[in-house]
């Protein structure tokens, strides 16, 4: 199936080695700042339900199924979003779908603060995940594409950072605004990004990549001249020649840049590494918070307190990730990811009794390398599609994301009544199963040109 004319291969190839001449100035920084910002909020009304359900619950007497399908309906907005932004990203470009996501997520967090009551705030989180799904992948892709070979790992994943860094600001601005200001307010801090929509276009160019690949190379020349522009003044040196670095083939786009033969592979084992680690993540840590406060009967703050060092661990695991994962590599660094914790949450899960202290223990643990697999993973998925699909290719991976997000939490749900040892298990031998997979199948990538590893 046909999805848009080719580009000159020339003229993409042109692009393409007038990007990799280019040293990372201040533009790449302030570019990577003013996207993190959205992303930064997009973690954070994440999140922001985790923290808010400690409250809700005995407010609303919520059961477990009940608790299970309100986090999980932002994750099914987020599946739609991710498919929707992600075919707005491949047909208008990546600036309006990132522009649409924002704006979305944004002004539907307002609207949360308003809820009512259960089913008014399952509407509305359905609604605000839709901008919630579409923002992140968008973004990756962006910074992608705008980044060299040589040091693209470390640049896409430094940039990546503001998403754990969102999440442990959701748990930490919780800590006192949700006991003192009410759960309304997690939400009205959650809109602040609105006005990041309104000047976004203004500030960044559209994807040079993008613009190239379909077959707009004047509009392509002009926003990278402005890139090259932009770079020379922030390093006070003129640009090294153009050398040519890679030959691109002159073809369309297809759906077979996602399940032909030379894409199937790849496409299903970055599905199962979206899938595992989103599957273990959500479904574990936004219902840690609730779990201390309804099985351990923990204090509020204590209960929100317990979260945030989950998240704070796994900060640390990102950035550590995004430090080494150049010189260790993809491959290597999920499935080791993959088994360690695997073998954390199997040592709790053969804990007959765990208390509090000890789930806080081994599911920061296991988080800790989880959370590297989730970022890692926005840096590997757009490195296996040619740019003529990437967005594309990265909006259906994130899907994965998505519905494993709304099984892992409506799981949760319906077996915590009958203890917790299930759950661990459960996560467990999803992890194990991920681990294999990766470490069998998965390709690598690190210092690779995108159109040389995706041709």
């Amino acid at each position: 199936m046909s999805m848009g004319s080719a580009a000159p291969s020339g003229a993409v190839d042109n692009i393409v080695a007038r990007i990799e001449r280019l040293p990372t100035s201040w533009w790449h920084v302030k570019t990577r700042v003013i996207v993190g910002v959205a992303t930064f909020f997009d973690a954070f009304d994440a999140l922001a339900i985790a923290t808010v359900l400690p409250v809700l619950v005995p407010m609303w007497k919520l059961t477990g199924p009940e608790i299970g399908v309100m986090i999980s309906a932002g994750f099914l907005g987020q599946l739609i979003g991710a498919l929707l932004f992600g075919w707005i990203g491949e047909r208008f470009g990546r600036m309006p779908a990132m522009i649409g996501s924002i704006a979305t997520f944004a002004l539907l967090s307002i609207a949360c603060a308003f809820a009512w009551d259960y089913n008014s705030l399952l509407v509305l989180r359905t609604l605000q995940g839709i901008g919630l799904g579409g923002e992140v992948p968008i973004a990756a892709v962006y910074i992608s594409e705008l980044t060299r070979a040589a040091n693209r790992g470390r640049f896409v994943l430094l940039y990546e950072l503001v998403f754990p860094i969102g999440l442990v600001a959701a748990s930490t601005v919780a800590v006192w605004v949700v006991p003192n200001l009410g759960w309304q307010a997690m939400f009205w801090i959650g809109a602040l990004p609105a006005v990041l929509a309104l000047f976004l276009r203004a500030v960044l160019p559209e994807s040079p990549r993008w613009l190239a690949v379909h077959d707009r190379p004047a509009e392509a020349d002009a926003a990278l001249s402005m890139i090259e522009r932009e770079t020379e003044k922030a390093t006070g040196k003129p640009l090294p020649p153009v050398q040519p670095v890679v030959s691109t083939r002159d073809q369309r786009a297809s759906f077979a840049d996602l399940f032909g033969p030379t894409y199937l592979r790849r496409t299903l084992v970055v599905w199962v590494i979206w899938f595992a680690a989103y599957f273990i993540n959500y479904g574990l840590v936004i219902w840690l918070p609730t779990i201390f406060r309804t099985v351990f009967k923990l204090p509020l703050d204590v209960s929100l307190r317990y979260g945030m060092i989950t998240q704070a661990a796994g900060l640390i695991g990102t950035l550590i990730c995004a430090l080494t994962i150049a010189h260790i590599g993809r491959r290597p660094y999920f499935a080791v990811s993959f088994a360690a914790a695997a073998l954390s949450l199997g040592v709790l899960a053969m804990s007959p009794s765990p208390t509090a202290d000890q789930i806080l223990l081994h599911v920061t643990a296991a988080y800790f390398f989880i959370s590297t697999i989730n970022i890692g993973v926005y840096l590997y998925t757009p490195e296996l599609y040619p740019t003529r699909t990437r967005a594309l290719g990265v909006g259906t991976a994130t899907a994965w994301l998505r519905f494993a997000s709304m099984i892992g939490p409506t799981a949760v749900g319906y077996m915590i009544a009958g203890g917790l040892q299930s759950v661990f298990w459960m996560f467990a031998a999803a992890a194990a199963f991920a681990a294999i997979t990766t470490g069998a199948f998965a390709i690598e990538t690190k210092g690779r040109v995108l159109e040389e590893v995706s041709p």
